[in-house]
């Protein structure tokens, strides 16, 4: 019988022009998991953390900005590991950044896309529906009780 993990948090960092979502991928850099591969932020939570606290960190680290405002996504990335036997959920998230962001040594280069082409970067399936939910919203309305509020309870 296969286990179920939540280890991991996506990020799918955003900002408006003009009015209209642009989204946040970065190139993974030669030598690191991934490296080649477009990403959206991610990122293991620690131990006793909260899956929002693991977001709002790793877009800190990964990016140099606190984001404006960090949302949950009304959906999880979930996918079947069998080498581990394992269900994996993971907690999505969007996240308004404050400008460019500061690279560091996992990735090599980063690019604001919309929708359509960020998503047409990302390898796997479920991120890429993960952003079009996210664009989708950003079009019509966050509701806001999925804005998260590190003060509340």
């Amino acid at each position: 019988m296969p286990h179920t993990a939540i280890r991991v948090v996506d990020v799918y960092p955003y900002r408006t022009t003009s009015g209209n979502p642009e989204f946040l991928l970065f190139r993974r850099a030669p030598g690191t998991e991934y490296a080649g591969q477009w990403r959206m932020v991610g990122g293991k939570i620690e131990d006793g953390e909260a899956a929002w606290a693991a977001a709002q960190r790793e877009v800190t680290e990964e990016t140099g900005h606190a984001p404006l405002r960090l949302w949950t996504l009304p959906s999880v990335n979930a996918f079947y590991e069998w080498q581990a036997d394992r269900i994996n959920l993971i907690p999505a998230f969007a996240a308004a950044l404050p400008s460019d962001p500061v690279l560091n040594e996992e990735h090599d280069t980063f690019a604001w896309l919309p929708a359509q082409e960020a998503a047409a970067r990302l390898s796997w399936p479920e991120q890429q529906r993960l952003l079009h939910i996210a664009d989708q919203q950003l079009r019509t309305g966050i509701p806001p009780e999925w804005i998260v509020r590190p003060s509340d309870p």
